[in-house]
């Protein structure tokens, strides 16, 4: 099977497969749980030492003192804004952390000059262990991540900002050793990137540097249900997330777009979408989704009806809010 390569060079995902002849077969298989994905561009560091439950408890959005075997964690900035998303598995001895293409080098810089006195050790291990996407929780002798429950039924969790989804986003991503990487990868069939996107797409996930900016903040993008936890102790950006929580609705929201697809023409990341001739949003994802055409996400501004029709460049599109 021959991989055919994202042909965007700018873009981070370009050093992986985007697809491998058959985009709607390779979707219809990730969706039935019976392919893989390589994300081995994505990032890994590993936090070792006695105190490294605790202290990245007081740097994240997130609990890490109760029981988990893995869970989704938020680094903000002073301001609330989102800096880093983190996949994080403990394995009894160590704590996995799963990034983006390309931040682990800024995660493990500033995790680094947070360590003081404390007993913890922060290694990037990208060159040596690589990662793979799957569809569902599935099991492995390696250490795997499993995606929020907020995301696969968000109905069964207190989420006041995600009242449902489009559609479930069930997925594991599995750390190998990159020596390894082909023989895992290969075990099953492999799909490209573009499906592992219109998975995501098509439930309304977001993705950070995607979805977020710098000036993005965890509610506008229903990130509080799977990745923040509102009764721990204070950490850095909580008062901003305890503020918009509590008093008010975030200034812009995550939609998926219904776009229209009568032109063949799939509008790029970044395209201005505009109601009534002012620009409320961009363009933060799309994907030619095998059952629903062409689908996208866009972050807009909360004002705008729900019922607007609106233009993604000169194109029509309708929106699903994903954040209430």
């Amino acid at each position: 099977m021959t991989a055919i390569p994202n042909m965007d060079d700018s873009s981070i995902d370009a050093p992986v497969a985007w697809h491998y002849g058959d985009p709607f077969r390779e979707q219809r298989l990730l969706q039935d749980g019976t392919a893989q994905v390589d994300l081995s561009h994505y990032g890994v560091v590993v936090v070792t030492g006695e105190d490294r439950l605790s202290w990245l408890h007081s740097l994240t959005s997130q609990d890490f003192l109760s029981e988990f075997v893995s869970l989704q964690a938020l680094i903000l900035s002073p301001q609330g804004h989102l800096e880093h998303d983190l996949h994080a598995i403990e394995d009894g001895t160590q704590i996995w952390l799963i990034v983006e293409p390309g931040t682990s080098t800024a995660l493990t810089k500033y995790l680094t000059m947070m360590k003081f006195m404390l007993r913890v050790d922060v290694q990037d291990v990208s060159d040596d262990f690589a990662v793979i996407g799957s569809s569902g929780w599935v099991e492995s002798e390696y250490p795997t991540w499993h995606s929020p429950i907020a995301f696969a039924t968000p109905q069964d969790v207190t989420d006041i900002y995600v009242a449902d989804r489009p559609d479930a986003w069930q997925v594991s991503q599995i750390i190998v050793p990159r020596l390894q990487l082909d023989e895992v990868l290969n075990s099953t069939p492999v799909v490209g990137t573009w499906a592992w996107d219109a998975h995501r797409i098509r439930a309304g996930v977001p993705r950070l540097g995607f979805e977020s900016d710098t000036r993005t903040i965890p509610h506008e993008l229903g990130l509080i249900a799977a990745a923040v936890h509102l009764n721990k102790g204070c950490y850095r950006g909580q008062e901003t997330v305890a503020k918009v929580y509590n008093l008010g609705k975030p200034p812009r929201r995550l939609v998926q777009l219904q776009i229209d697809g009568s032109t063949n023409d799939l509008p790029s990341i970044g395209t201005p979408v505009t109601w009534n001739e002012k620009e409320i949003g961009r363009l933060t994802s799309i994907i030619q989704d095998f059952e629903n055409g062409p689908l996208g996400l866009a972050v807009i501004k909360r004002a705008v009806p729900v019922e607007a029709e609106l233009l993604v460049g000169s194109i029509a599109a309708s929106q699903t809010p994903i954040v209430q």
